[in-house]
């Protein structure tokens, strides 16, 4: 199963593809998209969920673990956030991508184990549940293949859950 990751924002929107394969992972891209800051917030938009839609055409992932929006101090910054993340979270339904929305403490608990980890430990953690050969960078993109393994481990134990019963 092709898993979908998204660190949304609106200058930087980290997006990241694992394959799942039972308790195995493997990454197989990852990046950031970067929107300029003197853009049109419109024009910005556009172009996060056009490339989005292209990484979902190139990869046809079937599932998505997007970051849900965290509010802290800074309003503007978080409503800009969660314009970003309507945009993503379109495009993935459009595509028809079943959609887990996790909380920042919540993908930190699934990654790390630590629900307040810092920035390394999750850029740590996600080189060695991939087994990547060097930390993924930029950090947006750390975030967002985090998202995925966390959407893997919630979906298995939901999985679990269900035949469990």
């Amino acid at each position: 199963m092709i898993v979908l990751g998204i660190d949304p924002g609106l200058a930087n929107t980290g997006w990241g593809i694992i394959e799942v394969a039972g308790s195995r992972f493997r990454c197989l891209a990852y990046g950031c998209i970067t929107t300029p800051a003197c853009d049109t917030l419109s024009k910005r938009l556009s172009a996060i969920h056009r490339e989005l839609v292209a990484i979902i055409e190139r990869y046809s992932p079937v599932e998505c673990g997007i970051e849900s929006v965290f509010f802290g101090t800074n309003a503007k910054t978080a409503f800009a956030t969660g314009q970003a993340r309507g945009v993503a979270v379109l495009a993935t339904a459009d595509a028809g991508l079943a959609l887990g929305e996790y909380g920042p403490g919540e993908i930190k608990l699934a990654v790390v184990g630590n629900g307040s980890a810092d920035k390394a430990q999750i850029q740590y953690m996600v080189r060695v549940l991939l087994g990547l050969t060097e930390e993924p960078r930029p950090d947006h993109a750390a975030d967002a293949l985090a998202a995925a393994i966390c959407h893997a481990h919630m979906r298995s134990g939901r999985a679990l859950a269900e035949v469990s019963r």
